[in-house]
C-alpha cells in the first residue's frame, strides 16, 4: 500500500481510522491482533556462552595452567597429592564463574528494572479527545501528535505538519534534520517527506500523524538485529580493574618463578618446589575482585535510583565522583518549575485603555500557546501553562489557529496566526530582545503609536524592575492581518513576513520559586571542591537574583549573555572561565555547546543538565549528561547518561556523591583482599628460607580466598558515603584505583599483622605439641593438620577486624557505628559459620585439611584482631590531624 501517494482522506480509509481517531474498543482490538509496539531484542548471547566465557578471561586463564600442571605432575608423579590440588583449583574456578556470572546477570536485570522507571509515553487522538498512553500501547490507525523534542512512536503517514523537522539519524545515520510536510509524495516510499519513522526524533515543529506500522513491523522493527546486541566497550573502570589484576597476576607469577628457582638453590625437590609456586600464584591471584566491582556498582546505581537519578550504564557511576564541574539549567532544576504569572506590565494609558491592552495581552498570552487544558487539567510546557491559566481566568478569549511558527531556542520567539471573532491576528512572545526588534508601534490603550525612544526607555526600565524581583519576563506583541495577506502566508518567507511590523503589547512576569534543598546542595559542592555554573536562557538580572537567593554567588558576579559570548574567542572564554562567581545568560544550545567544550579543554570533567531536543549535544559532549525525567524531551533522555527522575539539583549532588562512594569501596575491598595477601605468601617464604613445615596449605589459601573473605568483601562494596566524602576534593584523571597507599596499606601494614597472628597461631600450637625446631612432620599428623588450622584461624580472626578498618580510610570505625552496615554484619557471621565448618565439621575436615581447635588457642589470636584494629585507628587519628593541619596551614 502507497501510503505516502494517498491524500488525507485516503489515508484515514486505508487505515480504518477517522478524523477522531480509534475507540478505545477497537485500540484494544487491534493492540491484541498487532501485539505490543515494541522491538524485540536481536537475539542476544546465549546465557550458557556467557557463562562459558567467565572461564575464558585473563585470571580464570592462569587458573587453568595452574590445574593442567597439577594434572599433569600427577600423571608423572603420582601420590605427591597434586590431583587432589588441581580438582581444587578447577572447583575455584567453576566457582568464581558461576558467582561472577550471578552477579553480572543480576547486574544487568537491575538496570533493565530501573530504566522501566522512565516510560516512553505518546500522546494520541481517541475518540475526539487527546490521551496520553505508553507508546508500546500504540497500533495502527491511531492518531499521533508530534512536537519537539518527541520520539516517534511508531511508522505514521502525517497528515498535518507544521514547519516539522525530523531527525533520522537513529534510523539512516544522518545527522541533518529533514523537513517533512503532509502532502502525497509520488516518489519512493523511504524517501517521502510526508512518512515519519519509529524512533527517529522529532527536532522542531509540530504535526499528527497516523499510525501505518509498529513493533517489528516498523522500518527499525526489520533492522533490529543491527541495533541490538552490539558489545559495548570496555569502560575505563573496567580497564583499570583489568590492569589491576593483570599486575597482581604479573607480580604472583614472577614470585612463584623467582621462589621455584631459589628452591633448587636450597636442595628443595622439584615438586616440593612446584607445590610452592602454584602455592604463591594462588595466594595472589584476587579471584574474587571481578564478581564484587560488578556488585558494587550495581548496588550504587541501586541506591542513586532510591536518591531519584536514574544511571543508564553502570559506569557512569563511578564517573560521577570524579565530577568538577556542574553546569546546571537555572528552570526546573534550581527552581520548582513551577510557573505562575505574577506581574503585567502595559505601556502607560488611561485605565480603560489600559485594560484593553491587557486583554490584548493576555489574548496573546492564551493564544500563542501549546499548553493544552484537558479533563479539569493544564497540561504542558509550565511557562506555557502559566500563561494559559492567567488568560482563562481573565475569561479566555477563543480563536482558531491558522498558522504557526513554533517556539525556536535561537530565536526566543514563537508565532501563531489567529482567526479570533471576524479578525486574522499574528500573535507573538518571546524574549524582549527578540520580540523588540520585530514592533514598529506601541499599544497605548486601543490605540498604537509610534515605537520612539521614549517607549524603549519605558519598556526597557519596566523589563530590568520586573527581572530585578527575579521574575521570568516575556514580551508580547501582535497586528491584525488582512484576510488575503493570511491566504497568502503559507511559505517559509512568507511566515517570517508575518513577525514585522508588529504592535508591542506589554510584558509579564513570572515567578519560578527556588527549590528550597538547592541552596544547602550548592553549599556541599563548595565544600566538596565542585564548582556550580549557571547556563540559562533567561536574562541576567533574572538569572542574578536566583543565583543569589540559593547561594549560588556571594559577590557581584560576572554576567555574560549570549550575544557577548558570540564574539568572545575561545581563549577569552577560557579566561573568563577563571572566574570565581560567573553567570550565563541569554544562552543557546549551541552556546551551551561551546562552553562545555571550552571547560573539557581546560581539563574539568563536566556534568552538564539539559532537558530539550538542542541539548543533546551538550549532553553527548559531557563528561555525565544529565536530562530532566520529569520536563526532559526524549532526545535529551536519549543523549544523557543520567536521568533525574525528580528535575531536582540536589539530586545531582547526591549522585556525585554515591559515585564518590561507589569509587572508594572498590579500593576498600582491594585493600581488604590484598592484606590477606601477606600471611598467605608469608608462610610458603618461611617454607622455603627456613626448615619449617608449610604453615599453610593451597587448599586452606583458596578457604580464604573464596570462602570466609567473600562475604565481607560484598558488604564493603555496599557501605554508603563516608560522611567526609564530600568534604574531599574531586580525584584527579591520573588517580588509579590502585596506588602505592592502598598498596603499602595492605601489604607493609595490615598484612604483616595479619601474618603476625597466623604465624604465632601456627607456632604456638606446634610448641604445645612439643615440635622443635627443623624437625619436618608428615602432612597426615594430627599435630601438624592442627597447627596449620591455626594458621588459617589467625588469618580469619583479624580479617574480622580487617574488614572494619577497612570501612573507612580516615574515618573511625566507632564515629562510622560499629552495626551501621547490616551487610558487612552478614558477611562476617557467614566468615564464622565458614571457619566453623572447615575447622570442626567432619567433611570441612577432609577437603581443607584441617583439625579441631581448643577454645584457648581462638583466645590467644584474638589480641591480634585487636592490635590491628587499634593500629588502624591509630594510622587514621594521625592522619585526620595532618589532614587537617595542612589545611589549616
Amino acid at each position: 500500500m502507497n501510503i505516502h501517494a494517498l491524500s488525507r482522506q485516503e489515508v484515514l480509509k486505508a487505515l480504518m481510522t477517522s478524523e477522531a481517531g480509534l475507540s478505545q474498543a477497537e485500540a484494544r482490538s487491534r493492540l491484541k491482533e498487532y501485539g505490543l509496539n515494541q522491538i524485540t531484542e536481536a537475539r542476544k548471547t546465549p546465557l550458557y556462552f556467557r557463562f562459558l566465557k567467565q572461564f575464558t578471561h585473563f585470571l580464570a586463564v592462569l587458573l587453568w595452567l595452574a590445574a593442567v600442571l597439577c594434572f599433569v605432575s600427577e600423571y608423572l608423579r603420582p601420590g605427591e597429592g597434586l590431583l587432589s590440588l588441581g580438582l581444587a583449583i578447577v572447583g575455584v574456578i567453576i566457582i568464581n564463574a558461576v558467582f561472577t556470572f550471578i552477579q553480572e546477570y543480576r547486574a544487568e536485570r537491575a538496570l533493565a528494572a530501573l530504566k522501566a522507571l522512565l516510560p516512553f509515553n505518546v500522546k494520541v487522538v481517541r475518540e475526539g479527545r487527546q490521551r496520553e498512553i505508553p507508546a508500546r500501547e500504540v497500533v495502527p490507525g491511531d492518531l499521533f501528535l508530534l512536537e519537539a523534542g518527541d520520539k516517534v512512536p511508531a511508522d505514521g503517514r502525517l497528515i498535518e505538519a507544521n514547519r516539522l523537522m525530523v531527525n533520522n539519524a537513529p534510523l539512516t545515520g544522518e545527522s541533518e534534520p529533514k523537513p517533512r510536510v503532509a502532502d502525497p509524495f509520488a516518489g519512493g516510499y523511504l524517501e517521502s517527506p510526508n512518512l515519519v519513522f519509529a524512533g527517529t526524533l522529532a527536532v522542531s515543529g509540530s504535526g499528527l500523524a497516523v499510525a501505518s506500522a509498529t513493533g517489528m513491523a516498523t522500518e527499525f522493527g526489520k533492522i533490529a538485529h543491527l541495533t541490538s546486541g552490539v558489545e559495548p566497550d570496555l569502560s575505563p573502570l573496567q580497564k583499570e580493574i583489568f590492569r589491576v589484576t593483570r599486575i597482581v597476576a604479573a607480580i604472583a607469577v614472577t614470585l612463584g618463578i623467582l621462589f621455584f628457582t631459589l628452591g633448587f638453590f636450597i636442595g628443595r625437590s622439584f615438586w616440593h618446589n612446584f607445590l610452592f609456586a602454584i602455592g604463591i600464584i594462588i595466594a595472589n591471584v584476587p579471584e574474587g575482585l571481578l564478581p564484587t566491582v560488578t556488585l558494587s556498582l550495581a548496588i550504587g546505581s541501586q541506591r542513586m535510583a532510591s536518591r531519584k537519578a536514574l544511571i543508564k550504564n553502570l559506569n557512569s557511576v563511578e564517573t560521577l565522583g570524579s565530577v568538577t564541574v556542574i553546569c546546571s539549567d537555572k528552570t526546573g532544576t534550581l527552581t520548582e518549575n513551577r510557573m505562575e504569572l505574577r506581574r503585567i506590565w502595559v505601556p502607560e494609558a488611561q485605565a480603560e485603555e489600559g485594560e484593553y491592552a491587557r486583554t490584548m495581552l493576555l489574548t496573546v498570552a492564551g493564544l500563542c500557546n501549546n499548553a493544552k487544558f484537558v479533563e479539569g487539567a493544564f497540561l504542558g510546557d509550565p511557562t506555557e501553562v502559566a500563561l494559559l491559566r492567567a488568560a482563562r481566568e481573565h475569561g479566555g478569549i477563543r480563536g482558531e489557529r491558522l498558522q504557526e511558527i513554533p517556539f525556536d531556542p535561537e530565536r526566543k520567539l514563537m508565532t501563531t496566526v489567529d482567526r479570533v471573532g471576524g479578525e486574522t491576528l499574528v500573535l507573538t512572545k518571546g524574549a524582549l530582545e527578540s520580540v523588540l526588534p520585530l514592533c514598529q508601534l506601541v499599544a497605548a490603550g486601543s490605540q498604537s503609536v509610534p515605537l520612539d525612544d521614549r517607549q524603549q526607555k519605558n519598556i526597557q526600565a519596566a523589563y530590568q524592575d520586573l527581572m530585578d524581583e527575579g521574575l521570568r519576563v516575556m514580551a508580547f506583541a501582535f497586528k491584525k492581518l488582512a484576510a488575503s495577506s493570511a491566504e497568502h502566508a503559507e511559505t517559509e518567507k512568507d511566515a517570517e513576513d508575518l513577525e514585522k511590523g508588529l504592535i508591542f503589547t506589554g510584558l509579564a512576569g513570572l515567578e519560578d520559586p527556588p527549590r528550597p534543598e538547592v541552596a544547602e546542595a550548592i553549599h556541599r559542592c563548595r565544600e566538596a571542591g565542585i564548582r556550580v555554573i549557571m547556563i540559562t536562557g533567561d536574562a541576567g538580572r533574572t538569572a542574578v537574583a536566583v543565583a543569589r537567593q540559593v547561594g549560588l554567588t556571594e559577590s557581584e558576579p560576572l554576567v555574560i549573555q549570549g550575544p557577548e559570548l558570540v564574539k568572545m574567542s575561545d581563549e577569552e572564554l577560557k579566561q573568563r572561565l577563571a572566574t570565581k562567581n560567573i553567570i550565563f545568560a541569554r544562552m543557546t544550545p549551541r552556546l551551551k555547546m561551546r562552553i562545555v567544550s571550552v571547560l573539557k579543554e581546560a581539563g574539568e570533567r563536566i556534568a552538564v543538565t539539559g532537558d530539550g531536543v538542542n541539548d543533546a549535544p551538550a549532553l553527548k559532549r559531557a563528561d555525565i549528561g544529565i536530562a530532566m525525567g520529569v520536563t526532559g524531551t526524549d532526545v535529551a533522555r536519549e543523549a544523557a547518561d543520567m536521568v533525574l527522575l525528580d528535575d531536582n539539583f540536589a539530586t545531582i549532588v547526591n549522585a556525585i556523591e554515591e559515585g564518590r562512594a561507589v569509587f572508594e569501596n572498590i579500593r576498600k575491598f582491594i585493600s581488604y583482599i590484598f592484606a590477606s595477601n601477606i600471611p598467605e605468601i608469608v608462610p610458603y617464604i618461611a617454607y622455603v628460607l627456613f626448615s619449617i613445615p608449610l604453615p599453610l596449605t593451597i587448599m586452606q589459601i583458596l578457604a580464604v580466598d573464596l570462602g570466609t573473605d567473600l562475604f565481607p568483601a560484598l558488604g564493603l562494596g555496599a557501605e554508603k558515603p563516608a560522611p567526609r566524602i564530600m568534604k574531599q576534593p574531586p580525584r584527579g584523571p591520573e588517580e588509579k584505583l590502585l596506588n602505592f597507599g592502598i598498596l603499602a596499606r595492605a601489604y607493609l601494614f595490615l598484612g604483616p599483622i595479619e601474618a603476625a597472628a597466623g604465624l604465632f597461631g601456627f607456632f604456638y600450637v606446634l610448641h604445645l605439641g612439643g615440635w622443635q625446631w627443623g624437625e619436618m612432620l608428615p602432612g597426615s599428623a594430627p599435630l601438624y593438620l592442627q597447627a596449620t588450622t591455626a594458621c588459617l584461624a589467625g588469618i580469619i580472626v583479624t580479617q574480622i577486624a580487617n574488614v572494619f578498618a577497612c570501612r573507612s580510610f580516615s574515618e573511625s570505625v566507632f564515629s562510622l557505628g560499629m552495626f551501621s552496615n547490616r551487610l558487612i554484619l552478614f558477611g562476617i557471621a557467614s566468615e564464622i559459620l565458614i571457619g566453623s565448618f572447615i575447622v570442626y565439621h567432619p567433611w570441612g575436615q577432609r577437603i581443607f585439611g584441617t583439625a579441631p581447635l581448643a577454645a584457648h588457642v581462638w583466645l590467644m589470636l584474638a589480641p591480634f584482631a585487636v592490635a590491628l584494629l587499634l593500629a588502624e585507628e591509630t594510622r587514621k587519628l594521625v592522619a585526620r590531624r595532618w589532614l587537617t593541619a595542612a589545611r589549616g596551614s
